[in-house]
């Protein structure tokens, strides 16, 4: 078994550096692994099992109801209503239509869960809107792009019901525990931003009428009543984590087709398929995960990478560094859901016995993860931004660095600052 890890870490990176899709690297070498592990193991046998092991999971079920939601959201007109609420609210300071975008997108992505859907429709109004306002366009889609992920932190977020099975910690928990590290991450854009407007020598605008304030958060209150509704239906007792989001399915529905009316019963086939087509992806990458989890468990992979960092320092500072590092690198190169399933089982037992919860250590995997969103080459936000602000990569990739000096900033906090991650959850019993 000494060189089954190898195959299997050789096979799969250079599959992905051969820009092969990473369910297929992942598949490929896990099945390779288990040839060269010989003895009694049958691929056509034990990897099927495995597969089907990893996605019998009760927790899951609420990946698809979750996502029926975030597409209904994004096609009911929240994000409008959104938008014109933080316009109304901070829109007259320097710069106030950049921290009005990043205020949506934290909205937005936490309603609807997904980082892809907040970039593609908070961009879609706010792009041309700061473009016609004087912003440079490749600020507004850097910005859009990095925004839009906090959304993945701040709950509810598919991301972290991922998280939960592969580590065991509570969903309800790890809802908590992203609401201040999501607004943590969100703050540290927007400082970006007023560094941004104080070296362009933005000024202050014109002070909207209270009145006009007032209207605009009447007409996006129903959007914002979709946290209040899950996460204080879950702390209360009223539902699980997997029921929540049931009822998240439920209220975008009658949102979006009876109060907002923008979905009509035509487009629900579309959405429907959408979101078979979507859920299908993310439960064959939950399953061929699971697969090379369990070859990576019977190769020992997880013991040899911790005694490995070991070896480097006894640091906990030094030994979280490595990691974060280690998790950046990865998010440029895989997709969140399957970096999670395999990454988890092997960092989460090191990061424990320096006194890091499970909470913790998933939150700030997550945020890691969120800066891969927003890099090449899978940076699958970024590709989304591109397009919405029809502008090139190359052109964004100057105007991003600010925003990634943030995350990165962002990041350290919730490595080195327990308490923002812990805090909430033990405050409210989970």
């Amino acid at each position: 078994m000494e060189y089954v890890g190898l195959i299997l870490a050789l096979v799969f990176f250079a599959l992905l550096l051969l820009n092969v899709p990473v369910a297929v690297a992942i598949g490929s070498a896990t099945m390779l692994a288990v040839v060269a592990a010989g003895g009694t193991f049958r691929p056509e046998l034990m990897i099927p099992e495995c597969m089907k092991s990893g996605i019998n999971s009760f927790p899951l079920l609420a990946i698809p109801f979750f996502v029926l939601s975030g597409i209904l959201m994004g096609r009911g007109g929240m994000a409008r209503r959104l938008i014109d609420f933080a316009s109304a609210l901070v829109g007259h300071l320097p710069g106030g239509l950049a921290y009005a975008n990043t205020i949506t997108c934290m909205l937005f992505g936490s309603i609807s869960g997904s980082a892809g859907a907040a970039v593609a429709s908070v961009g879609g109004f706010m792009v041309p809107e700061m473009v016609e306002k004087g912003y440079d366009r490749d600020f507004s889609t850097a910005l859009t792009t990095t925004s839009a992920t906090t959304g993945l932190v701040i709950p509810p977020s598919n991301i972290m019901i991922v998280y939960s099975v592969a580590s065991g910690a509570s969903i309800a928990a790890m809802f908590m525990a992203g609401v201040v590290p999501g607004i943590v991450m969100g703050l540290c854009i927007i400082l970006a931003c007023v560094l941004y407007a104080v070296r362009s020598g933005a000024k202050f605008g014109k002070r909207v009428p209270f009145l006009v304030l007032w209207r605009a958060f009447r007409r996006a209150v129903l959007s914002l009543f979709l946290m209040v509704v899950i996460i204080g239906g879950i702390l209360k007792g009223i539902f699980s984590a997997t029921e929540a989001a049931a009822v998240a399915v439920a209220y975008a529905f009658i949102l979006s087709v009876f109060v907002y009316r923008e979905v009509k019963f035509k487009d629900l086939p579309s959405i429907l398929r959408e979101t078979g087509v979507t859920t299908a992806v993310v439960m064959f990458l939950i399953g061929i995960s699971s697969a090379m989890g369990w070859i990576m468990t019977m190769a020992d992979i997880p013991g040899t990478v911790s005694a490995w960092l070991m070896s480097l320092s006894s640091s906990p500072v030094v030994i979280l560094i490595f990691i974060n590092l280690l998790l950046l690198v990865v998010g440029a190169f895989m997709d969140m859901t399957p970096a999670v399933l395999i990454f988890t089982p092997i960092f989460l037992p090191i990061v424990t016995k320096f006194g890091m919860s499970p909470l913790q250590f998933g939150i700030m995997m997550i945020a890691n993860l969120c800066i891969g969103l927003c890099t090449p080459p899978v940076g699958t936000c970024l590709f989304i931004g591109c397009g919405i602000g029809k502008t090139t990569i190359a052109k964004v990739a100057r105007a991003m660095i600010p925003f990634w000096i943030a995350m990165l900033v962002s990041v350290l906090l919730i490595t080195y600052i327990p308490a923002l991650s812990d805090w909430l959850p033990k405050v409210v019993g989970q």
